[in-house]
């Protein structure tokens, strides 16, 4: 499995330290993120990650709240995002409206989760090519 940079949002300190050792472990890079509002603040300074692994019930700014200014942001809308969750009571229905690319219930399957993000492929770092660096023909 090549390695991915993960951001890891979620308010439990316990949950994104435990989230990130597992991905190093299995080869990747995470940085972790307490509330939406954070997590939009690393977005903006980059690196940009892979995907997104996204609890929805935090104070501050929440899952619901981070996923809508991502999604209106065009610099940030195509980061891929999985939701985590322990809300089992959430109709399907508004959680689908999240418009994420994948859902996993907390407690969390590992395996279900490594094997989703296996299928990932790192982002390639965006090339930046100002006019004065252009040959004229």
């Amino acid at each position: 499995m090549s390695g991915l940079l993960l951001l890891v949002v979620d308010d439990d300190p316990d949950v994104r330290e435990l989230m990130s050792q597992l991905l190093e472990l299995e080869g990747h890079r995470a940085q972790g993120a307490a509330d939406g509002r954070e997590a939009l603040a690393l977005l903006r300074l980059g690196p940009r990650p892979d995907a997104i692994l996204l609890d929805l019930r935090m104070p501050g700014m929440n899952g619901w709240e981070f996923r809508a200014a991502q999604l209106a942001a065009p610099e940030l809308a195509s980061i891929p995002v999985y939701v985590l969750t322990a809300d089992r009571t959430q109709e399907l229905e508004n959680i689908r409206s999240l418009r994420a690319t994948g859902f996993f219930h907390k407690p969390l399957d590992v395996d279900a989760l490594l094997d989703t993000l296996g299928h990932l492929q790192p982002a390639k770092p965006a090339v930046l090519i100002s006019p004065a660096s252009r040959s004229t023909a």
